[in-house]
């Protein structure tokens, strides 16, 4: 029996692995660490199932109601392994269907000859049935882990599929039935300023949105339009989703946080767009005179920081739910989720002390969470606490069950994103003054 020391000494002989050796070596030095990699994650598995059932017992000794019964588990795993709690979850799934159900996977993972991917290619596919099918597809693919040696990813899916639709086809159906009820739009950023937006339907909707895009592009450029077939088909999709023409840009609400300086080209730098990051002072510029130009409507917003420290000044309210304007503020200077590792948008304006003892409403003891990363920190044992003092970036401490501490600190809003002023009046303010005057 090793402890987690043994692990750490073995961390540090990789560190000093000699890699000027013959090719030969160097082919062995590659697959070493891959079978090692796939050992981790065996005993990953363990150690997040040992928490799972310990974590579970404690809270029915507590008397903790069954559906609050393992609450804030996957938080913890996440933070642990230094991943998002979305993330942490899936690794709780993954653990309890290995140890609890998959035993054979399990043993072929451990032993470094079935990697962690393709482990969770067949706890995917077989999550849907019962335990006996499970267990009997476990047993078929895996019970002699060297016959899937030279067996692709996709076709170590197609056979665990395939092995299902036999054993229940019924189940099969069903799962059909369930994925429809998760379907949603999603958006994430894309190199360059852009940004994607996948939209998960059932296939029938999902192939007539496709087809209905392409004949669009077909009749434009059929009539001579200069843009390609692509971005036609992204424009339409724009245009018909917002009710407006591509070109106009849309009309509603995009907060995008600028220094004034940047914005009147005296600087460059980071602007910062909600639900996106980061964009160049330049980019920023030009979607402003954009807007302006086509008689947008725009709105000027003052937010100031410190420039010591990039802190945005502090807003307080004796409210139990925090004003639009504080609740912004907040939404600005955290712009996504404040538990560590997790960056999901911000969906709930949270006390970091709660209200019901004593936190006041105030930028201090307020902090943007996900939804899950707020139901998660109300689990018994769960603690926060504000650190921020004076003009310094607004820090989090989260304690976890186990008493483990980590550290959230609000993204820097540097002195060339937000700037203070001296004078009552911003930059830009001044200088429109000056175009009137002129």
């Amino acid at each position: 029996m090793i402890d987690v020391r043994e692990v750490s000494r073995l961390r540090t002989l990789l560190q000093e692995l000699d890699f000027d050796v013959s090719p030969t070596e160097s082919v062995d030095q590659l697959t070493a660490p891959e079978e090692l990699k796939a050992s981790c994650a065996a005993a990953q598995a363990g150690a997040v199932m040992n928490l799972d059932v310990k974590r579970r017992a404690e809270h029915r000794a507590q008397g903790l109601p069954e559906n609050k019964i393992g609450m804030g588990v996957a938080s913890e795993v996440g933070l642990a392994a230094r991943v998002s709690p979305s993330r942490g979850s899936r690794m709780l799934g993954f653990a309890r269907a290995l140890v609890d159900e998959m035993p054979y996977t399990m043993a072929a993972l451990r032993s470094g000859l079935l990697s962690e991917w393709r482990a969770t290619i067949l706890v995917r596919e077989t999550a849907y049935l019962d335990l006996a099918d499970r267990q009997a597809i476990d047993a078929e693919l895996c019970r002699d882990p060297a016959a899937l040696h030279g067996i692709g990813d996709k076709k170590l899916e197609a056979r665990a599929k395939a092995l299902a639709y036999e054993l229940d086809p019924h189940a099969v159906v069903a799962r059909v039935g369930k994925a429809e009820k998760d379907r949603r739009v999603t958006s994430r950023p894309a190199p360059d300023c852009m940004a994607s937006v996948t939209a998960l339907l059932p296939v029938t909707k999902g192939v007539g949105v496709i087809a209905a895009l392409r004949r669009a592009a077909d009749l434009h450029t059929a009539e001579g339009d200069g843009r390609s077939r692509d971005q036609i088909m992204a424009d339409v999709l724009f245009e018909r989703v917002t009710g407006c023409a591509a070109v106009d840009g849309p009309p509603i609400t995009v907060n995008l946080v600028l220094s004034d300086s940047a914005l009147m080209g005296k600087t460059n730098g980071a602007a910062h767009v909600q639900d996106y990051g980061p964009i160049p002072a330049e980019i920023a510029r030009q979607l402003i005179a954009t807007a302006a130009g086509r008689d947008t409507e725009l709105a000027l917003r003052r937010l100031y920081a410190r420039p010591s420290t990039g802190a945005l000044v502090a807003m307080e309210s004796v409210a139990r739910t925090f004003p639009k304007a504080l609740a912004l503020l907040i939404q600005l200077r955290d712009q996504t989720c404040r538990t560590p590792f997790c960056d999901a948008p911000i969906r709930h304006i949270d006390h970091v002390e709660p209200h019901a003892r004593g936190g006041p409403t105030t930028g201090k003891n307020g902090q943007g969470l996900c939804e899950p990363c707020n139901y998660a920190k109300q689990a018994p044992g769960w603690h926060s606490e504000s650190t921020s003092s004076g003009g310094s970036r607004h820090s989090v401490i989260v304690t976890t069950p186990t008493g483990h501490r980590h550290t959230s600190l609000a993204p820097p809003m540097s002195v060339r994103s937000l700037t203070l002023t001296t004078s009552s009046a911003s930059q830009v303010e001044t200088h429109l003054r000056e175009l009137v005057a002129a």
